[in-house]
């Protein structure tokens, strides 16, 4: 009995310091902010409890459909790109070619380049009257005159996509080399002594066997995506008429830029919602194709 309490004691000294950051650092800040959510603080030094109305205004609001769509669009084709150029990349690197060491050091600066300054590299390569692609597509005979992407609203949204692909790509490229490397090379050096091609043994051994490794890292993928905040306050703050603006930029502007606490507070309590049921529908789907995998 002793033993056991002791071990129980010790158990719980350990997990200690992590409750309580979680405490403190999630579940307190949570909390909180749902508690904001129904009111209607502001600058004001007081305010009162509103009930649901926050809530009633954010979705009686007709713009408000659209912010939704117009993130999830965003993070669907966003995570989309970083998934596929991804995989490309470390098929690639992960190919025995010369100066492979090289290469796989240059999929690196996105990576690195701290992320203000890249996005303040491709808002110059954006620019119109200076800018590298328009400049490279008026010499090419594309366009007659100056195009500013970030100006009009298809192009400024494909433009942060694009923003959003180059600076997540290396992160995706290297988890998904490390996964290849894990695979045992006895798997391939059979399949290709019984004369099985490349792309066969990359359907059938390689990608099988990634299923966990691009699992993870499209979850964490979409959830950072859906709340990229970052890449499209610099290029575009939301811009132009609101056609990049996003539920994390809709939500900043609520609640920083109006002072409108509470309602900013509904939002981000709308956007933890709408992340938290995607997750649960994503692990539901996932264990429901991993038992399909067994049988």
């Amino acid at each position: 009995m002793t033993s056991t309490r002791n071990a129980t004691l010790f158990a719980i000294a350990l997990l200690a310091p992590a409750v309580l950051y979680i405490l403190t650092i999630v579940a307190y800040p949570l909390v909180d902010t749902i508690i904001l959510s129904f009111t209607n603080a502001s600058l004001r030094p007081d305010h009162d409890f509103i009930g649901w109305a926050n809530y009633e205004r954010i979705f009686g609001a007709g713009n408000f459909t659209e912010v939704i769509i117009r993130t999830f669009v965003w993070t669907f084709f966003s995570v989309s790109m970083k998934m596929v150029i991804g995989m490309f990349g470390a098929v690639l690197l992960n190919a025995a070619i010369p100066g492979q060491a090289v290469f796989r050091i240059l999929t690196m600066p996105p990576w690195i380049v701290p992320m203000a300054i890249g996005i303040f590299m491709w808002g110059w390569m954006y620019n119109g009257q200076f800018g590298m692609i328009s400049g490279l597509l008026q010499n090419f005979g594309i366009i007659s005159k100056p195009w500013p992407i970030l100006a009009y609203g298809d192009s400024a949204f494909w433009a942060t996509i694009v923003t959003d692909v180059w600076i997540g790509v290396p992160m995706v490229t290297i988890y998904f080399l490390a996964a290849m490397q894990s695979i045992p090379r006895d798997l391939h050096e059979a399949a290709w002594a019984d004369g099985a091609g490349r792309f066969y043994r990359f359907r059938r051994i390689t990608l099988p066997l990634m299923v966990p490794a691009i699992i993870t890292m499209s979850l964490l993928s979409l959830i950072a995506t859906f709340n990229s905040f970052d890449i499209i306050w610099i290029l575009t703050q939301g811009g132009p008429s609101g056609q990049t603006t996003t539920m994390i930029i809709d939500t900043y502007k609520t609640a920083i830029g109006s002072r409108k606490y509470g309602e900013g507070a509904a939002r981000a309590v709308v956007i933890s919602l709408f992340v938290t049921a995607f997750c649960i529908v994503y692990f539901r789907a996932v264990r429901r194709l991993s038992q399909g995998e067994a049988k």
